[in-house]
């Protein structure tokens, strides 16, 4: 009786571990949020740092989907994102000239820049409507394809009069950051001399709605 006892309390423990590394909200388990222009805060930055230049720069045409099972999160998260390659603003129109053209990001043969995810791992509770995460997941530029992991936060907000200001229905807020090295997406950053770094560190902060 005892060792059924132990098991039992072993079992609830277990369970309660994993239960609590989810939103601790009052809302339906299923959920399923769309990420568009239609919400303007979100954006893209990016960022190259040489001895001859900085260069920084912003995304701004984003759409793209995160749904989960609140119960499981962290098998049931899923996610695709895109950004428009022609999209991208690095405050002079030159230098945004050359970055969509042929010799650079290709802008007309691979108009967008893709993340798909994979799985998460490493998932933390940082508090009741926020949750820290790895997540691994497909990264696609310039045609190629290559696995990247990303440091992400995910904050469930739900519906209020602050919150209705950006958009209808329950929000949830992404935001990551890793580091791309443009050699690996065969693009040569060679045709601008130093200017450009080979290391190029982005941060994602967006906001979507279940209601869109």
């Amino acid at each position: 009786m005892n060792n059924i006892f132990i098991l039992l309390c072993g079992l609830f423990i277990i369970n309660y571990s994993i239960s609590a590394q989810s939103f601790k909200v009052k809302a339906e388990d299923t959920q399923k949020f769309v990420f568009n222009d239609k919400i303007t805060e979100n954006q893209i930055s990016f960022s190259s740092s040489t001895s001859l230049e900085d260069v920084n720069g912003t995304a701004s045409s984003i759409s793209g989907t995160v749904s989960f099972n609140n119960s499981n999160f962290e098998k049931t998260l899923k996610s695709k994102f895109t950004v428009s390659v022609k999209s991208l603003n690095t405050g002079i129109e030159l230098r945004n000239h050359h970055l969509q053209s042929a010799n650079w990001l290709d802008a007309s043969k691979y108009p967008d820049i893709s993340f798909e995810l994979i799985s998460i791992s490493d998932l933390k509770q940082v508090a009741d409507n926020k949750l820290a995460f790895n997540a691994k997941g497909n990264f696609t530029l310039h045609g190629v394809t290559k696995e990247i992991v990303l440091d992400a936060e995910a904050i469930y907000l739900k519906e209020n009069d602050q919150t209705q200001k950006k958009a209808p229905g329950d929000l949830l807020g992404i935001s990551a950051k890793f580091k791309l090295n443009l050699s690996d997406y065969n693009v040569d950053n060679q045709l601008v001399g130093n200017r450009v770094a080979e290391k190029i560190e982005v941060k994602v902060i967006i906001v979507g709605s279940n209601k869109l």
